[in-house]
């Protein structure tokens, strides 16, 4: 049948990418590797160092995860075409939408992972911790930023990362001032590394009686979760530690104790803060943590050999420094102003259907660097 075998023709254009991709994922040299590191743990002093243990099973079974993605994939690509062609000698008509859907997740799973080729720096890998911050604005801004929160919140729940609150600052009247969250996931760093800037919102205000149409902004700050294996010297000396009390999101009390924790690194004036866990110390750990990665991607990002110095420097959050603009009059569109990729499905986009973007930027990044 004649879809039957545009279909198969249309699979067979995969054989290729599907090479191309093993090569680029270097399956044959994780497999060496893996069985590298498997006779390693076999060996009966190897738990004599716990840290070092942990370190390679956790690299073991990141390579695993690596090699099991893509031989799941060939699997699909085979049993797909197995598929289409058992049907196509049957003349099942009936199994058409099957073969369409399997055919598709297959290109889509492709892509997917040719993406994840492109995260290939140090932190990529890593969890990702987003700090939010309201523009001047006032209320408008507010809750531009709290609605850039929830965008966010739904992309990590699309893609099943954890989405986890450690600092949340109520707006005035609506909205929030300022947030941290932490998402915990597969590369969660390497996709949303590209999301770092300034977000600029165009509507027709809720809060303006006229029905005025107002511009606003929110910046978002986008950092790798850095873990206990990387050393960083921070001297106490050259931290400021402030204590107040927790509140949640829209005024609700977390506890009636000065439990969250809010530090300042003096040479550099980054400042940080943590507000979920129950006691002081938990929530200065978080903080710690949270410092520094800081200094760990500020250090990266501006090439700097030593932590001693990094500024810590604030760009206007306001015309001309923002990213990406999101329109809801007089038109809809979500347009990125470094790929030029757009999108007018504006309500798709606040949904957390922003994988467009984030991909438009791994590729245009890719494309820099082999130029």
């Amino acid at each position: 049948m004649l879809q039957f075998e545009e279909l198969r023709l249309s699979l067979l254009e995969q054989e290729s990418p599907l090479k191309e991709l093993k090569e680029a994922l270097s399956i044959d040299a994780l497999k060496e590797e893996i069985a590298k590191l498997e006779t390693e743990t076999a060996k009966e002093e190897f738990w004599n160092d716990v840290a070092n243990s942990n370190k390679v099973l956790q690299t073991l079974s990141g390579l695993k995860n690596k090699v099991k993605k893509y031989e799941d994939l060939v699997a699909d690509y085979e049993d797909t075409l197995t598929l289409i062609e058992m049907s196509n000698e049957e003349e099942d008509e009936s199994m058409i939408d099957e073969c369409v859907e399997s055919v598709e997740r297959v290109k889509e799973e492709i892509e997917k992972l040719t993406l994840e080729t492109l995260l290939s720096g140090q932190y990529d890998n890593n969890n990702a911790i987003l700090t939010f911050h309201a523009g001047a604005g006032g209320t408008e801004a507010q809750d531009w930023c709290q609605m850039l929160f929830r965008m966010y919140g739904q992309w990590a729940t699309k893609h099943g990362f954890k989405f986890t609150t450690v600092d949340f600052l109520d707006g005035d009247e609506a909205g929030l001032k300022s947030a941290v969250v932490v998402i915990e996931g597969d590369n969660a760093y390497g996709y949303l590394k590209s999301e770092m800037g300034v977000h600029r919102l165009v509507r027709v205000s809720p809060f303006d009686s006229s029905g005025r149409r107002h511009t606003s902004f929110a910046s978002l700050e986008v950092m790798p979760e850095i873990d206990d294996t990387i050393e960083v010297e921070i001297r106490e000396e050259d931290i400021t530690m402030e204590v107040y009390r927790a509140s949640g999101a829209g005024g609700q009390k977390v506890n009636k104790t000065s439990s969250a924790v809010r530090l300042i690194h003096n040479p550099t004036g980054i400042v940080v803060s943590c507000q979920v866990e129950r006691s002081q110390h938990q929530n200065r750990e978080v903080c710690m943590r949270m410092l520094k990665s800081k200094l760990i991607e500020i250090k990266e990002r501006e090439h700097l050999d030593k932590i001693e110095d990094i500024k810590g420097v604030q760009k206007e959050i306001g015309w001309g420094s923002q990213i990406r603009s999101y329109v809801f009059m007089p038109y809809t569109l979500a347009k990125d102003h470094r790929t030029g990729f757009e999108n007018g499905n504006i309500n798709a986009v606040m949904d957390g259907e922003i994988d467009g973007f984030i991909n438009a930027y791994l590729k245009q990044q890719s494309q820099v660097k082999n130029d």
